[in-house]
């Protein structure tokens, strides 16, 4: 593939990806962060990948630039996750006293 041909596809692919998430409502986020941290796992493993197999210097900066978002986005992505799941935890209870005044003034 030619130099064009590739940056034209990671153009459009920011694109959609833009109108992907700016699409889904904010009540959604949360619950598909959990579901797509395996999705950044792949992405961060393609980003790895490519910077292995990077023949100059421009290819090298550009696929490690992708291997610290994506491992950002990934981290990011289990920080929110843990998050939402802390929200579902009951408050801890406190015990009460065994001896409870009545209301009785001295």
């Amino acid at each position: 593939m030619s130099n064009l041909a590739l940056l034209s596809i990671f153009v459009l692919s920011i694109f959609i990806g833009f109108e992907v998430v700016s699409k889904v409502s904010t009540t959604l986020h949360t619950p598909l962060m959990s579901g797509a941290n395996a999705i950044h796992g792949i992405i961060l493993v393609g980003a790895i990948t490519v910077t292995d197999h990077a023949n100059n210097n421009i290819q090298l900066g550009l696929g490690t630039a992708a291997v610290v978002l994506a491992t950002v986005n990934m981290v990011g992505g289990f920080v929110v996750t843990d998050r939402m799941l802390e929200m579902f935890k009951g408050k801890p209870r406190v015990k009460k006293d065994a001896e409870v005044s009545g209301g009785e003034s001295k």
